[in-house]
């Protein structure tokens, strides 16, 4: 009897299922697939793709135009110095002046006064300068001592006549240089705005010594400036309002 007993026993512990083997790996589930994360990375890449050929697409699309440097008056022409070359996006509704067109450009005279550091088109130039109405633009050439120093386009002044002895009648001989220094010493225009100033260190001065101004005044202060300016009678004073 004791001897089937542990016979049976014995069994019992042989049926038992026997434990996984050292060093052997469980299985692991299969990996589940996301197609909407691949999907997501597809469309991120065309994207970026379609980006960059946009990019260069524009860059060849772009012009090379003239920009202005300098402040040009009116009546004025673009030259090597105040102009530089940038280029731009293309666009068939603005009429820029390719960089190409410059030696053209030169020819024509600005209509208004055009300020530094924009991109010149076509629109600004033409064959003279518009004059405000009302208005004229008288030219004047001074002498150092007749304007001054620092004197800019776009400054207020005064004209003075100044020196004259042309008001001074003939009988009037005996004393005629104070008689028309008197006379002449007076206000041609109370307020006038600089329109044109050359360049005092500018190479066009080197045959003379007198400064290119150009004023721009009333219609009835246009005849007495140019007379007195005819003369060489005429000196600029700095008023408020600069």
């Amino acid at each position: 009897m004791k001897i089937q007993e542990r016979t049976g026993a014995g069994a019992g512990r042989s049926a038992a299922p026997a434990g996984p083997s050292v060093g052997e790996r469980l299985p692991t589930p299969p990996r589940e697939r996301k197609p909407a994360l691949a999907a997501l990375a597809v469309l991120l890449i065309l994207v970026g793709a379609l980006g960059a050929t946009m990019l260069v697409l524009q860059a060849g699309d772009r012009i090379e135009v003239v920009k202005i440097t300098e402040e040009i008056p009116a009546g004025q022409a673009v030259n090597d110095s105040n102009t530089t070359s940038v280029m731009v996006a293309e666009d068939p509704g603005i009429n820029y002046v390719k960089w190409s067109q410059l030696d053209a450009l030169k020819k024509l005279k600005a209509v208004t006064t055009i300020p530094g550091g924009v991109v010149a088109v076509g629109e600004m130039f033409g064959e003279e300068a518009k004059v405000p109405e009302g208005k004229a633009l008288v030219g004047l050439s001074l002498k150092e001592g007749q304007y001054p120093a620092g004197l800019k386009s776009g400054a207020t002044v005064a004209a003075y006549r100044v020196g004259g002895t042309s008001r001074s009648g003939s009988g009037d001989d005996a004393d005629g240089g104070s008689a028309g220094s008197s006379g002449g010493d007076s206000v041609i225009v109370d307020k006038a705005v600089v329109d044109y100033v050359q360049d005092a260190k500018g190479d066009d001065l080197v045959s003379s010594t007198n400064l290119p101004v150009t004023l721009l005044v009333d219609d009835a202060q246009a005849a007495a400036l140019t007379q007195a300016a005819t003369n060489g009678e005429v000196a600029l004073v700095l008023v408020p309002g600069n």
